[in-house]
C-alpha cells in the first residue's frame, strides 16, 4: 500500500458505461487525485464499464454476478478497513454527484464540532441551504418529508436529505458497516442513517452539489421504486426493534476515552 492516501472514494457502479468515465475523468483532477484513492465495484455490469474503469487505471473489484448496490458500498468498507484507510467517501457512478463536493466532505470529517468530537458520518445534502437546485418528482418528495419525519420523531434530529447517497464515513463508521448484519445489502438509505443515529455516531449534514442523471436509469426508477418502498416499511421498524427492544448493538457509536484520547493525540 505504498503511496496510499487516507482516503478512499468507493463508486459502485452497474451498467454504467456512459457515466462513469466523466466521473472518473474528474476524479483524476490533479487537486482531486492528490487527496483520494479510487475504488470501483463493478456489479457484474454486462455493458463496457469495466473496460472504461480499466481505460483510467483506476482499482476495480468485478463481482462475477449481481450482488446489488448495497453489497457492492460493503464490500468497499471491507478494503477500506483492510488497506487502513482512514476515510471513506461513497458517491455514484451516474454523475449525479458532482467532485467539487469531495474536499468539503474531507475538509467536514475532520473538522470538530463545539463538543471536540469529529463526525462519524457527512451526508452531502441537496436540501440545505447553500444547495444547488435539485429536481425531484412528487413521488420522491413525499418520500423525502416521510423520512424526515421518521427520523425526526425516533430520534430528535433534524436531517434534510435522508437518502442521499454522497456520504463520507469514518473508519468508526465503514468498519461498523463492514460487519455482516449491519448494512443493508440492497437498498441502505434512510434506514441506515436512521440505525447510526440509534447507536449513537455522530452524524453531521453540508449542503452539495448535484446534478439530474444524464444517461441510463435509477435504481430506483420503475417497479424497483415500489419494492424499495416495500422494503423501508419493514425495515425501518425492525431497526428500531433490534437497538431500542433488544439492544443490539445499543450505543456502538459512543466514543470511548481511549478513543477520544488517541483522537487528540492525531
Amino acid at each position: 500500500m505504498k503511496g496510499r492516501k487516507e482516503v478512499l472514494v468507493i463508486i459502485p457502479a452497474y451498467n454504467e458505461e456512459h457515466n462513469v468515465g466523466n466521473v472518473l475523468r474528474q476524479l483524476k483532477q490533479p487537486e482531486i487525485e492528490a487527496m483520494v484513492d479510487i475504488l470501483v465495484i463493478n456489479d457484474a455490469s454486462s455493458d463496457n464499464t469495466g473496460q472504461v474503469v480499466s481505460d483510467y487505471g483506476c482499482k476495480m473489484i468485478t463481482n462475477v454476478r449481481r450482488l446489488g448496490y448495497g453489497s457492492g458500498l460493503q464490500l468497499g468498507y471491507r478494503y477500506a478497513v483492510r488497506a487502513q484507510y482512514r476515510y471513506v467517501i461513497q458517491m455514484d457512478a451516474d454523475g449525479q454527484h458532482d467532485v467539487c463536493n469531495i474536499p468539503v466532505i474531507y475538509q467536514k470529517l475532520c473538522e470538530e464540532g463545539p463538543d471536540g468530537e469529529l463526525p462519524d458520518i457527512v451526508l452531502a445534502s441537496r436540501f440545505m441551504e447553500g444547495s444547488s437546485k435539485f429536481h425531484a418528482s412528487m413521488p420522491k418528495r413525499i418520500a423525502y418529508v416521510w423520512f424526515r419525519f421518521l427520523i425526526r420523531l425516533l430520534t430528535g434530529r433534524k436531517i434534510a436529505d435522508p437518502t442521499t447517497g454522497l456520504q463520507g464515513l469514518s473508519r468508526r463508521a465503514f468498519s461498523y458497516y463492514s460487519k455482516k448484519g449491519c448494512f443493508d445489502d440492497k437498498y441502505p438509505d434512510a434506514n441506515m442513517v436512521l440505525q447510526m443515529l440509534l447507536l449513537n455516531f455522530r452524524v453531521a449534514e453540508l449542503p452539495a452539489v448535484m446534478h439530474a442523471r444524464l444517461e441510463g436509469q435509477s435504481m430506483h426508477g420503475g417497479i424497483k421504486a415500489v419494492w424499495y418502498m416495500c422494503r423501508m416499511f419493514f425495515d425501518i421498524p425492525a431497526i428500531v426493534f433490534r437497538i431500542r427492544v433488544l439492544r443490539l448493538d445499543a450505543g456502538a457509536g459512543l466514543r470511548h476515552a481511549d478513543e477520544i484520547r488517541e483522537k487528540r493525540k492525531i
